[in-house]
């Protein structure tokens, strides 16, 4: 009899060593966005947003139909698009520049239903390294458009990533996957222990 209380021990122990490393997982990823700055022009912002669109970043959601097209603003497109591109360079030195236009941002920017990638995976995949070292457009590109309510554009219809969506679930998720299964696996096991 003096083995049930020793598994309910174990039991509550790897109970809160699960939950502890689910929490541990999320809080100690510490993730970063690229976003535009405040004190950005129009212009030089348009300039950078055309060069992200054209260069990595999945512009998809800025377009009329997609889930961060509202606000429909330079600032708000130019933020989203730097962090794709960012994101999507894996957070590498100098990919958060655009010509100063862009800060790095320690907040989530996220809001609604438009969510902001924070990692590699959730950003669509890796991109395959290029020869260009800087992320600093000098020229605006021919893929800008107005929009209806008048103001500047950056976005054209249509326009997809240059490669193919490669996404992976992202390390949380991973984690969790494989070691909540674990977990209730090995509770089982212990709770059904032949005494």
């Amino acid at each position: 009899m003096a083995a049930q209380p020793q598994n309910q021990v174990l039991l509550l122990l790897l109970l809160m060593s699960t939950i502890i490393s689910m929490v541990v997982v999320v809080v100690v990823e510490g993730a970063s966005w690229c976003v535009a700055r405040s004190d950005a022009s129009n212009q030089a912002l348009q300039t950078a947003l055309d060069y992200a669109c054209g260069s990595g970043a999945d512009c998809t959601p800025l377009q009329s139909n997609g889930l961060c097209f509202l606000p429909n603003t330079i600032q708000a497109h130019a933020s989203y698009a730097f962090n794709s591109y960012f994101q999507r360079k894996a957070m590498a030195p100098g990919s958060c520049d655009f010509s100063a236009t862009a800060t790095i941002a320690q907040t989530d920017p996220s809001y609604g239903s438009c969510v902001y990638p924070s990692s590699v995976s959730t950003a669509g995949g890796t991109i395959t390294p290029t020869t260009q070292t800087s992320n600093n457009p000098t020229t605006p590109t021919t893929t800008t458009t107005t929009p209806a309510n008048g103001g500047s554009g950056g976005l054209t219809p249509g326009l997809t990533p240059p490669f193919p969506d490669n996404s992976k679930a992202s390390l949380e998720y991973m984690i969790s996957s494989i070691l909540v299964p674990l977990s209730i696996l090995l509770v089982l096991t212990l709770t059904f222990q032949p005494m």
